[in-house]
């Protein structure tokens, strides 16, 4: 049969992946609700294969583009998993100290597609920083399945811990000027929003999709904020009307949107998920918040 395009597809199977994605439904469940949808020539293989991620098809940024430095490093976290191994990377031609960019995975561990956003964090001005939470335990396992069931065995609020030792750890690099934001996606989207809450010297936070804290943290919040959500992520989307109302009551800095017929994920340029102009445009949108709040 032709490729499968993303129309092809009914908006249920989306929601089906996402299900798999966050461990709701494990991979022999997803199989077989998947197979309601293989009609038409489509077969259960092939629906597979389209909606699981293509990392060598995905990637914007080489790990060897010249017009960066990037590195890997290991930090402390001691209130953590101990050590945290992270991609730091910045601007090859950099003359002063600039800005720096914590960057989040998902729950999946520090995979290809998110150094990849940590190199694009870089060329557009700034030292970035993608810890791989997933250290403690060797490190992201070279695919996501295994890297969501290793992910699982990990405490959230240690792993937090790691996130905010990466901010330290950013803080005190030569080359940070000391104004330091955030970014996450999914479950990073949460870390960026629990930072927020956590760290007072936060300089800006950007939460794609991510769960929101709870109204009684909001007034800890210093550092401006900027959300994303996806319309058709209604999974994520439940917690967004008390998060606002808490914002609003605590007179907190923030600008949120909310993109038009996107599904959870449509950042991520790697897999059927992705919406190129919503993801284009949130990018920007991105870098233009941290160049007015970091630099």
């Amino acid at each position: 049969m032709s490729q499968i395009k993303k129309d092809d597809l009914k908006q249920e199977v989306f929601d089906l992946y996402d299900d798999y994605a966050h461990n709701r439904i494990d991979r022999r469940e997803f199989t077989q609700k998947l197979s309601l949808y293989a009609v038409g020539g489509l077969t259960v293989a092939s629906l597979m294969s389209f909606l699981m991620p293509d990392y060598k098809g995905g990637v914007q940024i080489k790990a060897d583009d010249p017009r960066l430095k990037s590195d890997y490093v290991t930090y402390p976290s001691p209130k953590g998993g101990g050590s945290i191994k992270a991609l730091l990377s910045k601007p090859a031609d950099a003359q002063k100290p600039l800005g720096g960019i914590i960057v989040v995975h998902e729950n999946r561990g520090l995979n290809p597609h998110i150094e990849d956003v940590g190199r694009r964090a870089a060329l557009a001005g700034f030292v970035s920083i993608a810890p791989d939470a997933l250290t403690p335990l060797g490190g992201y396992p070279g695919n996501d399945d295994a890297g969501r069931e290793l992910q699982s065995k990990r405490n959230r609020d240690e792993m937090l811990q790691d996130f905010m030792a990466g901010f330290d750890y950013l803080k005190g690099n030569k080359d940070c000027n000391g104004k330091i934001g955030v970014v996450g996606f999914c479950f990073g989207g949460w870390i960026a929003n629990m930072m927020a809450v956590r760290i007072p010297e936060l300089s800006a936070s950007v939460p794609f999709y991510g769960g929101q804290p709870a109204a009684e943290d909001v007034p800890k919040i210093k550092a401006p904020l900027l959300l994303h959500y996806a319309a058709l992520d209604t999974r994520v989307n439940e917690g967004w009307p008390a998060f606002e109302a808490a914002l609003k009551a605590n007179n907190k800095d923030y600008t949120a949107y909310m993109y038009e017929n996107a599904n959870h994920g449509f950042h991520n340029d790697t897999t059927p998920r992705y919406d190129k102009a919503a993801a284009e445009l949130a990018w920007k949108r991105t870098v233009d918040f941290f160049k007015a709040r970091l630099t």
